[in-house]
This record gives C-alpha cells, sequence and structure tokens, in this order.
C-alpha cells in the first residue's frame, strides 16, 4: 500500500479510488465470508442511532454483518485497515482512532438512498471506506456509487462496485447513493473515526 498516495489524493481531492489494493487471495477468502447462506449473521440494516434507529427499506435495502475480530479472515482485513489508519495519521495528522466495518449485501432491487455517514448528533467518522467483492460486475448489473459535491446535486463520480476495488473519502464532505443493484451485491462497508465530537 502507498500511504503516501492515499493520503495525497485526499488531501486534494478528498477521495480516492483504489483498484485491488489487497492481495486477490486475500480477497477471495473475504468474498467467502460474505455471503447470506448463514442468515444468522446477516441482519437488516437501520439507519440513525441509538433510540431512532429503523429499518426502512425504501431508503436502505442491505443486509450487514459486523467483522469479527476473532475470525482470521475478517482478522487479516482489520490488521491491513490498522496499518492503513497508523500510515494516514503519521502523514495527515488526522487523529483517526479506530475502525468499524461490516458486511453488506444488497439484493436485487435493492439500493441506499443519497446519505452522509455523519450520524446525527455525532461527528466522529472522519473516513469512510467500501471494499467490493462483486466478481464479473457489468455496468448493467448497477449497485453502483454515487458520490455527490459537498454542496448541490452535482455528481463527482461514479465508483462500479467491482471486485476488489475501494473506495476511501471524508466521511462529512461527500454525500452518495448506491444505485439500485439488478443482481446480489456484496462490499465491507467501514468508517475511521475519531473520539466522539459532539
Amino acid at each position: 500500500m502507498n500511504i503516501e498516495t492515499i493520503a495525497g489524493q485526499l488531501a486534494q481531492v478528498g477521495y480516492v479510488v483504489l483498484d485491488q489494493p489487497l492481495p486477490r487471495s486475500q480477497s477471495v477468502q473475504l468474498y467467502s465470508r460474505c455471503k447470506d447462506d448463514e442468515r444468522q449473521r446477516f441482519q437488516p440494516a437501520r439507519i440513525g442511532r441509538d433510540a431512532e434507529r429503523k429499518q426502512l427499506d425504501a431508503i436502505r435495502g442491505d443486509v450487514i454483518c459486523w467483522l469479527d475480530d476473532g475470525d482470521c479472515i475478517d482478522h487479516g482485513y482489520l490488521a491491513w485497515m490498522e496499518k492503513l489508519r497508523s500510515g494516514l495519521n503519521e502523514v495527515l495528522y488526522l487523529g483517526l482512532f479506530d475502525f468499524e466495518c461490516h458486511y453488506a449485501i444488497y439484493g436485487a432491487g435493492a439500493g441506499y438512498a443519497r446519505h452522509s455517514d455523519v450520524l446525527s448528533g455525532r461527528r466522529n467518522r472522519v473516513l469512510s471506506t467500501v471494499f467490493y467483492l462483486n466478481d464479473d460486475w457489468q455496468l448493467s448489473d448497477g449497485g453502483a456509487l454515487v458520490l455527490f459535491a459537498p454542496e448541490g446535486d452535482a455528481v463527482i463520480d461514479i465508483v462500479s462496485p467491482t471486485f476488489g476495488k475501494m473506495i476511501i473519502f471524508l466521511s462529512e464532505s461527500f454525500p452518495h447513493s448506491v444505485l439500485t443493484a439488478c443482481k446480489q451485491r456484496r462490499s465491507i462497508a467501514g468508517w475511521f473515526r475519531v473520539r466522539d465530537i459532539t
């Protein structure tokens, strides 16, 4: 991983798209963990926080499962992200304190309406990450992440969720959405955080 390149893009434009930052063998292992055949692991995603958390399929249609540091495959991904966290702190002095992430599966017909990753009343998410686990993904399969300008409706980028691709972006700066997927779409969504700022 080239921390300087990643940090430079984040400093200049606020986001970076990485092609195959992890070894393919590791990505294949992560794909094996991100399957919906273990229904007890995956639960419908909700929006909001604390008592105001709600499941609203019209806004967000994925099911999620938080990564488990006790699992060797999950641990490998979390260790990689820890190196990234440490490196970005060294170069950009971001004060990133920890990282949280979950597997996300969108079924055919599901998406996520435009939103911000900064939770209401809390400003501790600094960097958002999405790592994609979709082999043989075509443009016509939908499911792209649309990154909007900080103000207004201008589209800055459209990122196809192809296998092994990752996007990292400033959580407060970029509203985004997930276009409706035409077939099952898998990813790992995560957030680098600082200590709570209210």
